[in-house]
């Protein structure tokens, strides 16, 4: 069973909510890719099942795209999406304190954005654990490279400022929260180095990076591991939310 909510007032803050069986379920947030410029959550509704089967809940939100919003609102509608999903908790069914995110291409980007998320800055209630962990396939981590790749300049209109602030790979992990990465063996050898290089600069002792192989996995197939039940990637994804 699908719900749509809106957690925020821009025309895309919206998402699927897939409810588990029970009440107190842990709940994996799922974001999309498309490089920040396309793609829609209800391209993404396949991840549900498997997860709902296993007795977790599923959250699949969107967010304004490129070229019409700049990443940072990207990255404030998914910190939006997660407070109010763990402010609604509740109503919605599941369990606050076991909530994971997951995403693939520039949705793992968003999910390490979210790892480096300092959740009570404003003072605004929510905790400093609010997450229990990420998985991010496939992810980019450094956007400095984007800043002159020629078919995303004229849609991200990245500079060198704005790339370095939005690279988790240049920022700290808020808590000790795990990251686990992901990346097809047969993925470009660029998204091959984004992968090694979060595991290089996000310490073990603060947001724990930890990868599973993918051999034989494009970019795309890659994200299928997430929903394959047995796959070591759904299980790993399993251990984050059983936590």
């Amino acid at each position: 069973m699908r719900a749509e909510a809106r957690f925020g007032d821009a025309p895309a803050a919206t998402l699927d909510y897939f409810p588990a069986a029970a009440i107190g379920a842990p709940l994996l947030v799922f974001i999309h890719g498309g490089y920040w410029r396309m793609m829609d959550k209800a391209d993404f509704s396949w991840v549900a099942p498997a997860f709902n089967a296993v007795g977790c809940a599923v959250a699949i939100p969107n967010y304004s795209l490129a070229p019409a919003a700049p990443i940072e609102t990207m990255v404030a509608e998914m910190r939006a999406a997660l407070a109010w999903l763990w402010r609604n908790s509740a109503l919605l069914g599941h369990d606050r304190d076991r909530i994971v995110v997951a995403g693939h291409s520039a949705g793992g980007h968003l999910t390490a954005m979210m790892l480096a998320t300092d959740w009570d800055a404003d003072r605004s209630g929510l905790p400093a654990h609010l997450l229990k962990g990420g998985i991010a396939i496939s992810g980019l981590f450094d956007l400095q490279p984007l800043v002159r790749t020629p078919f995303l300049t004229a849609d991200l209109k990245l500079d060198d400022a704005r790339a370095a602030a939005l690279s988790p790979v240049l920022l700290v992990p808020a808590t000790d929260a795990p990251l686990v990465t992901a990346v097809g063996g047969d993925e470009s050898s660029e998204f091959r180095r984004q992968t090694r290089l979060i595991h290089e600069r996000w310490p073990v002792n603060a947001g724990a990076a930890r990868d599973v192989p993918l051999p034989g996995r494009n970019h795309f197939s890659a994200c299928d591991a997430l929903a394959e039940p047995g796959h070591p990637l759904f299980s790993k994804a399993l251990e984050l939310l059983q936590r």
